[in-house]
């Protein structure tokens, strides 16, 4: 099995293309049969809730919500930051089926002992 991939992005609609290009790292990694997370903090935590990455970054990209449910469909997950979530008090029933309110240390165990290829976005 090939090893597992962590894709932390800090950046939300503020900035779609940035948005988009860690989508299509963490879609090709999932794919490709990596387990894969995204670790969601500052404005990305946004991005977990349900309706909100419906953006299209640029002519010819992808629509987030596509990209979306591509990595929901190859078995993505994501951990969304405790703090980051709750200081802008947003409502965790919003949450979208395959993310989770998690921190650096669920992060950590996720990863485990054998590692994984990281992206930051």
């Amino acid at each position: 099995m090939p090893g597992k991939a962590v894709v932390s992005l800090s950046t939300g609609l503020e900035d779609t293309e940035k948005v988009t290009v860690a989508f299509l790292v963490a879609v090709g990694a999932a794919e490709s049969g990596r387990p894969t997370l995204m670790f969601l903090t500052k404005e990305a935590v946004r991005l977990a809730l349900d309706g909100v990455a419906v953006a299209v970054a640029c002519d010819g990209c992808p629509p987030l919500a596509t990209l979306l449910e591509r990595y929901t469909a190859a078995g993505g997950r994501y951990y969304v930051c405790p703090i980051c979530f709750d200081a802008k008090k947003l409502d965790k029933a919003g949450l979208i089926a395959n993310a989770e309110i998690a921190g650096t240390a669920p992060m950590w165990d996720w990863i485990g002992d054998e590692g994984a290829t990281t992206f930051s976005y």
